[in-house]
This record gives C-alpha cells, structure tokens and sequence, in this order.
C-alpha cells in the first residue's frame, strides 16, 4: 500500500485530535494490545538490548498494572539474530497472524531499516530503541515509526568535536560495513571537517568480526592521531582489546569510542578505558530518580542497565499512556498522539517527538573513571556536560524526511 506521507501526517494528527476528544466512545482493536520485541537474543548486540531490554519493557508493563483500560497487555519476543531478512519476516508474521499493535527493539540498523518498512507496508506502529543509523528518521523515515534513545549524529557530534578540540585533529576512521557504520562514518566525518579537522583514511570490516589485526595495522600505518571506531557491540569491544595488544595508544594515538555503551565498558575494565570520552543518552548514577529505577532493573538481571535498556522503558511507558488516554490502540492515533506530548521521565530530559519521528532529549558527555575513582564495579562515568536536546540531534533543516515541510 501506497500513500502521501505529508498528506497522511495531516490526517494522522486530526484523526488523534477527533479520537482524543472523544475517548469514551474509542475502542480497542481486539482483546489485547499486543507489543512484539525484536532484538538480537544471543549475538554481538545481546548485551546492547537483547534479554535485558525484554525485561525493561516487561518492567514497564508491569509498572503499569498489566492493563490498558481493561485491556490485557501481552508481549511477544523474537531473536532477529542480526539478520534484515530474518527480522522483516518475524514483523510481517506478527502483522499477518499475532495482530500486533506496537514492533519494539530493533537494534541493528539493517533489521530496523527492514523491519520498520514493513511496519510501514502495513500501517502500523513502530519504536526503534537500539539502533544507531541516523537514517532512520532521515532518508528511512515514515509515518509509521519513532526513533527513542540515541543515534549516529549526537554521538558522533558531541565526541569527535571534543576530541578535536583537545588537538586530534587527524583521523582514521575503522567503520562497521552495513548501514549503521556507513552513518557514523558520515556524520564524523562532516563533524571532524567542520571544527578543522581532517580524516587521513578510512576502512571498512565486515560485520560481526573478531580479528581486527590487519584493520589495527592500517591505522597505526596512517599517521592519523585519532583512531575513531565507527562500530558497536562486540565489534568494539574487539577492536579496543586488539589495539591494546598492539599498543596503538601507547605509541602516541588516540582511540575514540564513537558508540561506546556501559557493558563495552564493564566488560573491558576501567584500566583500559580510563580517560574515554564517550556521549551517552542516560547514565544509571546521574540522579536519585535514575538509580531508584536501575537498582530496581539490577535486582532482576545482575546487571546495571544502559540507556537502550532505560529508553525502552520509556518508550513503552509513553506508549501505554497514550493509548490509555486517547482509548484506542490504532496506530496513526497513537503516534499522533504521542508527538503531542511532553516527555520528561528518569531517561528523558526536554523530550518531545519531531514531524520527523525522532524524539530529541538531552544528551551527555561523559569520561570514563580511573580505577581509582570507582567507588564499585559500576561506577563507570563521571558526567562532564549536558548536551541540550535541540543541539544534540540534527537539525531540521538539514533533514532529507520527507515529512518535514523544509
């Protein structure tokens, strides 16, 4: 199915404005709101999402007492194990036969591009909590979907030009091949050029990958001060623990994390992460708010959560009161509806849902503490500064969404 997406975003908005005023006499669309979990289970990215931000989401259902408006809320959970193929199959049977109201997760930008257009293919709803392409509310934006936690563009933004303005002002860029790295590599790229920089040389690996000797090699061989690592997951946690071995630090380089999350860090130590700049979307110690809920999340997993975890959470919370308060599950109302209100919860700061589908919050610059400095295994960042919402993310302006009236 075909449609105008400028003239669907109209109709999207009166028709939740006319359900909004009219809430007693919406119904639901059958006997459960139905929310599918996409996310890899059980590869590279298990620990960016995977089983933890399953039982975020079931926290929040929880938290929320199960119900809608007498409605029962029910979960169905699938391992897209990395695969674009893989994970637009699992939505479109969810589509064809589970009558699923809401596709959460989505981690690996290739699956949450598929995904997230047959979710569009079928007029329904989608959260992507995970993934890190900023394409998905660029060039792969629709109607149909919503972009929560963080993507390539904060996250490059807010490290490379600090890394910069500290004196790295020559880069090789190490870029996972698939679309998620090709994002990162871009958005530097332009962040790096743009505060007086430039970037020597570039190279691609395949993705996942588990030998990044010869990758290492290049860089050291460039000259570049700055090795950015434009990957994620296991991929840079390899890449890290290989330039180690190399002593690519210890020769005068400077490695930049580009997407760097909590459990990368844990899962490394502070001895070898000491001093990384990295930005970051929440971070579980920054508040009395914050850790109430991860202390809670930590009781159920062992693990401190990151900010996908939390923004799932979010997402599901924001989504479920609005369907509570508007009285319909249907998806256009619902995404309407949702973009009108405020989000200001322990994971969002000055949030809101652009015409784009990105929901911008403030970000964060952080350092990675000294073993020193650690106060317990957790105590990984020491907060250094806000970055305001409507500064993190891409402008509209510069926006190729063809929702957005430039």
């Amino acid at each position: 199915m075909t449609f105008n997406r400028k003239i669907l975003a109209s109709s999207v908005a009166f028709a939740a404005a006319t359900l909004m005023a009219t809430g007693a006499q919406a119904e639901m669309s059958d006997d459960a709101v139905r929310i599918g979990y996409l996310a890899d289970m059980s590869g590279t990215y298990r620990d960016l999402a995977g089983p933890g931000g399953l039982e975020a989401l079931q926290m929040a259902i929880e938290d929320f007492g199960g119900e809608v408006n007498g409605t029962p809320i029910e979960v169905l959970s699938a391992d897209d194990r990395n695969s674009a193929d893989v994970g637009a199959n699992t939505v479109r049977e969810w589509f064809d036969t589970q009558n699923v109201d809401l596709v959460s997760g989505l981690v690996a930008s290739s699956v949450a591009i598929a995904a997230t257009k047959v979710v569009e293919e079928n007029n329904g709803l989608a959260i992507v909590s995970g993934s890190a392409a900023s394409s998905i509310t660029n060039e792969h934006c629709a109607p149909t979907h919503i972009h929560w936690v963080y993507d390539t563009y904060p996250m490059a933004n807010a490290t490379a030009k600090a890394v910069v303005d500290q004196g790295g002002d020559s880069w090789f860029l190490l870029t996972a091949d698939y679309a998620f790295g090709h994002a990162m590599e871009k958005d530097v790229t332009e962040v790096v050029e743009e505060s007086g920089g430039t970037v020597v040389d570039s190279v691609r690996h395949p993705f996942p990958t588990t030998d990044f000797s010869s990758y290492i090699l290049q860089a050291q061989g460039s000259g570049a001060k700055v090795v950015g690592l434009a990957n994620a997951g296991g991929d840079t946690v390899n890449a890290i623990k290989t330039a180690s071995q190399f002593g690519l630090t210890q020769s005068g380089q400077q490695l930049a994390g580009l997407i760097v999350f909590l459990n990368d860090i844990y899962a490394m130590g502070l001895e070898a992460t000491q001093g990384l700049l990295l930005t970051t979307g929440w971070y579980w110690n920054m508040d009395e708010e914050s850790r109430e809920w991860a202390e809670r999340y930590y009781e159920r997993v062992g693990s401190m959560p990151g900010m996908v975890h939390a923004g799932i959470y979010s997402s599901t919370t924001h989504y479920l009161d609005t369907v509570k308060e508007i009285g319909t599950d249907d998806p256009e109302a619902v995404r309407a509806a949702m973009a009108e209100k405020p989000i200001n919860d322990f994971f969002s700061r000055n949030g809101r849902i652009r015409e784009d589908g990105r929901m911008v919050h403030d970000m964060y610059l952080v350092e990675v503490n000294s073993p020193e400095d650690a106060t317990h295994d957790w105590d990984l960042y020491e907060v250094l500064s806000t970055i305001p919402a409507e500064q993190a993310y891409r402008p509209l302006s510069e926006s190729q969404c063809d929702l957005v009236n430039n």
